[in-house]
Protein backbone atom coordinates (compact mmCIF):
# COMPACT_ATOMS: atom_id res chain seq x y z
CA UNK A 1 0.00 0.00 0.00
CA UNK A 2 1.46 3.50 -0.91
CA UNK A 3 2.44 6.36 1.92
CA UNK A 4 -0.11 8.46 3.30
CA UNK A 5 -0.63 11.74 1.47
CA UNK A 6 -1.32 15.02 3.92
CA UNK A 7 -3.74 17.80 2.20
CA UNK A 8 -3.94 20.53 4.12
CA UNK A 9 -7.52 22.19 4.26
CA UNK A 10 -9.01 25.12 5.30
CA UNK A 11 -12.63 26.24 6.17
CA UNK A 12 -13.79 29.93 5.69
CA UNK A 13 -16.80 32.23 6.31
CA UNK A 14 -18.44 34.57 8.61
CA UNK A 15 -19.09 33.92 12.25
CA UNK A 16 -21.38 31.95 13.39
CA UNK A 17 -21.91 30.68 9.63
CA UNK A 18 -20.94 26.69 11.78
CA UNK A 19 -18.02 26.31 10.77
CA UNK A 20 -17.03 24.43 13.92
CA UNK A 21 -19.96 22.66 13.91
CA UNK A 22 -19.82 21.22 10.24
CA UNK A 23 -15.83 20.42 11.17
CA UNK A 24 -16.75 18.42 14.55
CA UNK A 25 -19.73 16.45 12.56
CA UNK A 26 -17.31 15.16 9.88
CA UNK A 27 -14.54 13.94 12.76
CA UNK A 28 -16.54 13.05 15.81
CA UNK A 29 -20.10 12.76 14.28
CA UNK A 30 -21.75 15.15 17.05
CA UNK A 31 -23.16 18.19 17.14
CA UNK A 32 -22.42 21.22 18.94
CA UNK A 33 -24.12 24.54 18.26
CA UNK A 34 -21.70 27.52 16.96
CA UNK A 35 -22.44 29.80 19.67
CA UNK A 36 -20.95 27.10 22.51
CA UNK A 37 -17.73 27.89 21.53
CA UNK A 38 -16.18 30.70 19.27
CA UNK A 39 -12.94 29.65 17.00
CA UNK A 40 -10.37 32.32 18.53
CA UNK A 41 -7.92 32.64 15.75
CA UNK A 42 -7.15 29.21 14.07
CA UNK A 43 -8.30 25.30 15.48
CA UNK A 44 -6.14 22.64 13.80
CA UNK A 45 -8.09 19.30 13.51
CA UNK A 46 -6.36 15.80 12.53
CA UNK A 47 -9.27 14.22 10.86
CA UNK A 48 -9.86 11.02 8.98
CA UNK A 49 -7.97 9.08 6.63
CA UNK A 50 -9.99 8.07 4.10
CA UNK A 51 -8.67 5.40 1.15
CA UNK A 52 -8.75 6.19 -2.15
CA UNK A 53 -8.28 3.04 -4.41
CA UNK A 54 -5.11 2.41 -2.62
CA UNK A 55 -4.15 6.02 -1.75
CA UNK A 56 -4.37 6.78 1.53
CA UNK A 57 -4.70 10.46 2.15
CA UNK A 58 -4.78 12.19 5.89
CA UNK A 59 -6.81 15.41 5.95
CA UNK A 60 -5.31 18.01 7.95
CA UNK A 61 -8.05 20.54 8.49
CA UNK A 62 -7.63 24.03 10.15
CA UNK A 63 -10.94 25.72 11.19
CA UNK A 64 -10.92 29.80 11.00
CA UNK A 65 -12.22 32.58 13.08
CA UNK A 66 -14.65 34.92 10.97
CA UNK A 67 -14.22 37.60 12.54
CA UNK A 68 -12.54 40.93 11.38
CA UNK A 69 -9.79 41.13 14.33
CA UNK A 70 -8.67 37.36 13.55
CA UNK A 71 -7.88 38.45 9.82
CA UNK A 72 -3.69 39.01 9.92
CA UNK A 73 -3.44 35.96 12.12
CA UNK A 74 -4.91 33.39 9.65
CA UNK A 75 -3.93 34.78 6.81
CA UNK A 76 -0.48 32.60 6.69
CA UNK A 77 -2.86 29.09 7.05
CA UNK A 78 -3.75 30.01 3.29
CA UNK A 79 -0.01 28.82 1.99
CA UNK A 80 -0.08 25.52 1.30
CA UNK A 81 -3.51 24.32 1.70
CA UNK A 82 -4.93 22.13 -1.17
CA UNK A 83 -8.80 22.90 -0.69
CA UNK A 84 -10.96 25.51 0.54
CA UNK A 85 -14.61 25.54 1.90
CA UNK A 86 -16.28 28.70 2.09
CA UNK A 87 -19.30 28.35 4.48
CA UNK A 88 -22.19 30.53 4.99
CA UNK A 89 -25.28 30.09 6.89
CA UNK A 90 -28.32 29.71 4.44
CA UNK A 91 -31.01 31.48 6.88
CA UNK A 92 -28.86 34.47 7.06
CA UNK A 93 -28.64 36.51 3.86
CA UNK A 94 -25.36 38.34 4.90
CA UNK A 95 -23.71 35.61 5.64
CA UNK A 96 -24.14 34.59 1.88
CA UNK A 97 -23.64 37.83 0.22
CA UNK A 98 -19.75 37.54 2.17
CA UNK A 99 -18.73 34.81 -0.29
CA UNK A 100 -17.40 37.15 -2.90
CA UNK A 101 -15.22 39.00 -0.02
CA UNK A 102 -14.07 35.59 1.33
CA UNK A 103 -13.16 34.16 -2.14
CA UNK A 104 -11.32 37.52 -3.16
CA UNK A 105 -9.22 37.24 0.47
CA UNK A 106 -8.19 33.55 -0.97
CA UNK A 107 -7.37 34.76 -4.16
CA UNK A 108 -5.29 37.92 -2.65
CA UNK A 109 -3.48 34.90 -0.40
CA UNK A 110 -3.04 32.77 -3.76
CA UNK A 111 -2.02 34.08 -6.84
CA UNK A 112 -3.60 31.31 -8.65
CA UNK A 113 -6.27 28.43 -7.74
CA UNK A 114 -5.80 26.88 -11.01
CA UNK A 115 -1.88 26.85 -10.52
CA UNK A 116 -1.74 25.71 -7.06
CA UNK A 117 -3.83 22.99 -7.58
CA UNK A 118 -6.16 24.54 -4.82
CA UNK A 119 -9.95 23.02 -5.03
CA UNK A 120 -12.76 25.18 -3.59
CA UNK A 121 -16.59 24.92 -2.08
CA UNK A 122 -19.23 26.97 -1.37
CA UNK A 123 -21.30 25.20 1.19
CA UNK A 124 -24.68 26.34 2.40
CA UNK A 125 -25.08 25.02 5.98
CA UNK A 126 -27.75 24.92 8.36
CA UNK A 127 -30.39 23.38 5.90
CA UNK A 128 -32.22 21.90 8.99
CA UNK A 129 -33.11 25.34 9.83
CA UNK A 130 -37.35 26.72 8.68
CA UNK A 131 -37.70 30.13 6.54
CA UNK A 132 -34.01 29.63 4.48
CA UNK A 133 -33.19 33.23 3.21
CA UNK A 134 -30.66 32.06 0.40
CA UNK A 135 -32.21 29.50 -2.31
CA UNK A 136 -30.08 26.55 -3.73
CA UNK A 137 -30.35 28.91 -7.01
CA UNK A 138 -28.53 31.86 -5.39
CA UNK A 139 -25.90 29.47 -3.86
CA UNK A 140 -25.11 28.18 -7.42
CA UNK A 141 -25.32 31.08 -9.21
CA UNK A 142 -22.40 32.58 -6.51
CA UNK A 143 -20.15 29.45 -7.74
CA UNK A 144 -19.85 31.23 -11.29
CA UNK A 145 -19.60 34.48 -9.97
CA UNK A 146 -16.58 33.47 -7.66
CA UNK A 147 -15.23 30.30 -10.31
CA UNK A 148 -15.64 27.58 -7.25
CA UNK A 149 -15.31 24.33 -7.98
CA UNK A 150 -18.91 23.50 -6.57
CA UNK A 151 -21.72 23.90 -4.75
CA UNK A 152 -22.83 21.80 -1.53
CA UNK A 153 -25.75 21.77 0.90
CA UNK A 154 -25.45 20.81 4.59
CA UNK A 155 -26.66 20.62 8.11
CA UNK A 156 -23.92 20.06 10.56
CA UNK A 157 -27.27 19.48 12.88
CA UNK A 158 -28.42 16.68 11.66
CA UNK A 159 -25.23 15.28 9.13
CA UNK A 160 -26.98 15.43 6.05
CA UNK A 161 -24.33 16.00 3.41
CA UNK A 162 -21.27 16.64 5.48
CA UNK A 163 -19.05 13.21 4.89
CA UNK A 164 -20.43 13.64 1.05
CA UNK A 165 -18.84 17.12 1.24
CA UNK A 166 -15.18 16.31 2.59
CA UNK A 167 -15.06 13.44 0.79
CA UNK A 168 -15.68 15.11 -2.80
CA UNK A 169 -13.66 18.10 -2.02
CA UNK A 170 -10.60 14.92 -1.60
CA UNK A 171 -11.43 12.93 -4.56
CA UNK A 172 -11.14 16.65 -6.96
CA UNK A 173 -8.03 17.68 -5.04
CA UNK A 174 -6.52 14.64 -5.71
CA UNK A 175 -7.65 14.50 -9.65
CA UNK A 176 -5.70 17.82 -10.10
CA UNK A 177 -2.82 16.37 -8.57
CA UNK A 178 -3.50 12.83 -10.62
CA UNK A 179 -3.69 15.66 -14.18
CA UNK A 180 -0.39 17.34 -12.78
CA UNK A 181 1.35 14.25 -12.20
CA UNK A 182 0.55 13.11 -15.75
CA UNK A 183 1.77 16.61 -16.98
CA UNK A 184 4.89 16.01 -15.64
CA UNK A 185 5.23 12.37 -16.06
CA UNK A 186 5.08 11.44 -12.37
CA UNK A 187 2.89 8.33 -11.44
CA UNK A 188 -1.15 9.66 -11.30
CA UNK A 189 -3.34 8.71 -8.77
CA UNK A 190 -6.33 6.67 -9.36
CA UNK A 191 -9.32 8.65 -7.37
CA UNK A 192 -12.23 5.77 -7.36
CA UNK A 193 -13.47 3.60 -4.79
CA UNK A 194 -12.93 5.89 -2.10
CA UNK A 195 -14.57 5.68 1.02
CA UNK A 196 -13.74 6.84 4.89
CA UNK A 197 -11.85 4.72 7.37
CA UNK A 198 -11.79 6.39 10.89
CA UNK A 199 -12.16 9.67 12.82
CA UNK A 200 -10.12 11.23 15.37
CA UNK A 201 -9.34 14.55 16.64
CA UNK A 202 -5.94 15.65 17.82
CA UNK A 203 -6.66 19.43 18.90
Amino acid sequence: MSDVETLKLLLIGNSSAGKSSLLLRFINDVWEPEDSQATIGVDLYHASTLTVKGQRVKLTIWDTAGQERFRTLTSSYYRGCQGVLVVYDVSNRASFDQIPKWFQELDTHMSSREEAGVVAFVVGNKTDRPGRLVSREDGEKVVQRVSADGYYEVSAKDGTGVDQVFLTLTEQILEKQAKTARVTGNDNVDISGAHEEQSNCAC
